[in-house]
């Protein structure tokens, strides 16, 4: 335990001028006392770990000590190499880059582990696109990758319903969502000080038809939180879309396939405004959907454990399907079978 935790503060330690006993406490989730006792211990194991003195005061390294990565685990190493998505750093036009980093991680490791980017390649593999798609990366994608990475706004022209906007962004950061690449940026205003409404939006990258990348750079809001905007977002469109509702008896089998079914969302809202079940372990909930006709082909996948209650529109559609089913499965035998086959 103690053993990891100086090794982590080491590479801290490499990874900034310097830190105070309050922020390393902090990262490394120990307190200050002990903080102290581990740089006394590092420096007595002779890594030049040197404490400033006074209110400005820290820790930092001296002589550009570096150490190489031989504290690394099997399992450590491993991770390493899954965490970069072959596929979408070659659509960022980032492939040469990640792979001289590989090489050069691969070098630093020790002997024993210079096989953990085969084995994790052989244990790990994601393919991020839905099925049955051919996911067609954008043109416009690297130039964007570009920008994010510089911090570098650009002026970008994109496709809104049958006609083109030009707006001047910020672009923050990149998502990779079941194939589709998404940017979220600030849009840029058109005064001296380039300052937006400092709202965030996101855009489909294959929407843009051009993108210029500028030469001023812009300042990035430290409490801008990627995964935090795009679950944010995500959440607002997949409510922003459920505009009708329907109510539904289920079965305890189709209260399980719900989330299967629809939007899971939609699902989790329902559910967990249920009522009591009944005596057969049915309930009934108010199902918040797209349409009556989005929810005609979903609620289709779960059969004949769930029964529509309302709208009356929709009931009886549902009835006409099992009508028609009832008809056409009613004393029907496959060609050629016999009763005794």
């Amino acid at each position: 335990m103690r053993a990891a935790r100086l090794i982590k503060m080491v590479l801290l330690l490499q990874s900034r001028p310097s830190m105070t006993a309050a922020e390393l406490a902090r990262e490394l989730e120990v307190s200050e006392r002990t903080v102290t006792r581990d740089a006394q211990a590092l420096s007595e194991a002779g890594v030049p770990v040197y404490a400033d003195r006074g209110r400005a005061g820290g820790y930092r390294l001296v002589g550009g000590y570096r150490t190489r990565l031989t504290g690394l685990a099997r399992s450590e190493a491993e991770a390493l190499f899954l965490s970069g998505v072959p596929g979408a750093l070659r659509e960022m036009g980032l492939e040469d880059a990640a792979s001289a980093a590989r090489l050069k991680v691969s070098a630093a490791l020790l002997p024993s582990l210079r096989d953990a980017p085969d084995s994790a390649a052989q244990r790990f593999h994601l393919d991020a696109p839905a099925w049955f798609r051919e996911p067609e990366p954008p043109a416009l994608l690297p130039a964007v990758a570009e920008a994010v990475w510089d911090d570098r706004r650009v002026t970008a022209r994109y496709r809104r319903g049958e006609r083109e906007v030009e707006r001047m962004l910020e672009p923050y950061g990149l998502v990779l969502k079941a194939g589709v690449w998404y940017l979220c940026a600030r849009v840029a205003g058109d005064g001296p000080s380039r300052t937006g409404d400092g709202r965030f939006r996101t855009y489909r990258i294959d929407r843009f038809t051009e993108v210029a990348r500028l030469e001023e750079r812009f300042a990035r809001d430290p409490d801008f939180d990627l995964p935090g905007h795009w679950a944010e977002q995500a959440e607002r469109f997949a409510r922003s879309i459920l505009r009708a509702e329907v109510v539904v008896r289920l079965s305890p089998e189709g209260a399980r396939m719900l989330r299967y079914a629809v939007d899971p969302v939609s699902a989790r809202e329902a559910l967990s405004g249920a009522g009591e079940p009944d005596g057969a372990g049915w309930v009934t909930v108010t199902l918040p959907v797209e349409s009556e006709e989005v929810a005609h082909a979903q609620l289709t996948a779960l059969g004949a454990e769930a029964e529509v209650l309302a709208p009356k529109g929709l009931r009886e559609r549902f009835a006409g399907d099992a009508a028609r089913l009832a008809a056409l499965y009613d004393g029907a035998r496959p060609e050629g079978r016999t009763d005794a086959g």
